[in-house]
């Protein structure tokens, strides 16, 4: 492999990390649509082929899925390979490139695991319910591996260290996103399983004892989701204090600020107008670059920019 230049290394990361969210939104299109079983019980073929020949519609959502996600498997060995290459032994992003190539191995473990317990399509089990949350959280630590590697790839002079009262604030976000975003999983699970017709309804089966058990969980995501969210808010505004008061620049902190605005924004649409495809992955989307902005203002706090001098 070709050594890259010291700017198009972290350009290819950030590429690299805007490609696997496109995968992740497919994923959610893959549950969305039922197409989990368009290959059967079969992993990695396709009903038995490499390549399905005259695919039904689910067939060729779940195979674009397994096909997208082997070639974001190959993205990541590439850049990590890269970043050894390029970066000596001791750089900053040599860690979380070399933990990203572990957790897509695992996810696509975890991915080929629903697939072959048949965890999918209209599986409403409890077994599957974990999956997905294991699922998520692992997502999330990719996304933060990736991240951190493209970050680090493009820093320069390193700014102070966040207080350390900020970092167990941005410690505790942290766990809360990843709890809130696994409940979240499993809230979309029961919303595609079990749809309602009116808000009303929704809400008394959320309550109700003889609903499914998915369908009463439900009811602890925007309860998480609420605690993430205080927690994200607060740190991103001790971080963009510190930031002030240290000269530098408060892009990931007033990022996070706003995309949790958002997200809480979606959230409340979502549940008012009964989970919409559309309103679902927005609400994806900015759960992970809530994520993703949240991780870099706790673990990258300390490598932003200097603000020029005037």
């Amino acid at each position: 492999m070709a050594r890259m230049s010291p700017t198009r290394l972290p350009r290819f990361a950030w590429a690299v990390l805007a490609y696997n969210l496109l995968v992740i939104l497919w994923g959610a299109w893959v549950r969305i649509s039922g197409s989990g079983a368009g290959c059967g019980s079969h992993w990695p073929l396709c009903d038995g082929e490499v390549i399905p020949r005259a695919p039904s519609a689910e067939k060729l959502v779940e195979f674009t899925h397994r096909a997208t996600s082997g070639l974001a498997l190959l993205a990541v060995v590439a850049l990590a390979l890269a970043v050894f290459r390029a970066r000596p032994a001791g750089h900053p992003a040599r860690d979380p490139a070399a933990w990203s190539v572990a957790l897509v191995l695992l996810e696509a473990a975890v991915g080929a695991g629903l697939v072959l317990f048949e965890l999918v399509a209209d599986n409403a089990s409890m077994a599957r319910a974990l999956f997905m949350a294991v699922h998520l959280a692992n997502t999330f630590l990719l996304l933060a591996a990736l991240a951190l590697a493209a970050e680090r790839l493009g820093e320069s002079k390193p700014a102070p260290p966040l207080p350390r009262a900020t970092r167990r604030v941005g410690l505790a976000a942290l766990v809360l996103l990843v709890v809130a975003g696994a409940s979240g999983a499993v809230a979309a699970l029961g919303d595609t399983l079990f749809p309602a017709r009116t808000l009303a309804a929704a809400l008394a089966a959320d309550l109700s004892p003889t609903s499914h058990l998915l369908i009463r969980l439900r009811v602890g995501h925007p309860l998480l989701a609420t605690a993430a969210a205080v927690s994200a808010l607060w740190l991103a505004a001790l971080a963009q204090r510190a930031a002030a008061r240290d000269g530098v620049r408060p892009g990931w902190p007033r990022a996070a600020g706003v995309l949790v605005l958002a997200q809480v924004a979606i959230g409340f649409a979502n549940v008012a107008l009964l989970a919409p495809l559309p309103l679902q992955l927005a609400h994806l989307l900015l759960a992970d670059l809530v994520w993703i902005a949240t991780v870099l203002t706790v673990a990258g706090g300390s490598r932003q920019r200097r603000r020029l001098a005037s």
